[in-house]
């Protein structure tokens, strides 16, 4: 289930391997226990990304309008595809300092139904932030850094940038 999920996210972050949330065969070497074999019920690796992703949403977006939720969770999948980031959801969603959500353990909440559809969408190709890379609510930070990027556009309470 999803704390045993993030149990292993926790291990894989701490002893820097990859992230995914799965025991495959590196995360079973660390634990020193036999890789699992055979194949997982369920449904998938997609499935599995698309709650990641809604649980970003849930914590960074709840409250904001649906294209903002949507424009969040573009921003993670623009990310995996820039050089400029890890190249997986999970590393870059736990890449240290990306996201408020997981230091303050938001990203541990539930998603609700929007937070998945917005996650689906994103994942189907929606992406209303333009292609940005980042974004921040200026009611809510002070950082020098994100607020000199170039503005891409404003949804709800966040500014998308590039």
């Amino acid at each position: 289930g999803l704390l045993t999920q993030d149990a292993v996210i926790a291990f894989q972050i701490k002893h820097r391997i990859t992230i995914d949330g799965i025991v495959g065969a590196q995360t079973a070497e660390k634990l020193g226990v036999a890789a699992p074999s055979g194949k997982t019920s369920g449904g998938g690796a997609h499935d599995k990304d698309v709650y990641l992703l809604a649980r970003l949403v849930h914590g960074e977006a709840r409250g904001e309008p649906y294209k903002g939720m949507v424009a969040v969770a573009a921003v993670v999948l623009n990310r995996v595809e820039s050089s400029l980031f890890p190249n997986s959801m999970a590393k870059v969603i736990y890449q240290s300092g990306a996201f408020s959500v997981v230091n303050d353990g938001q990203i541990n909440l539930a998603p609700d139904a929007n937070s998945l559809n917005a996650a689906r969408d994103a994942l189907n190709g929606w992406d209303p932030s333009g292609g940005s890379l980042f974004y921040y609510n200026p009611a809510k930070t002070s950082n020098q850094y994100i607020r000199s990027r170039p503005q891409v556009c404003v949804i709800g309470g966040h500014i998308f940038c590039k």
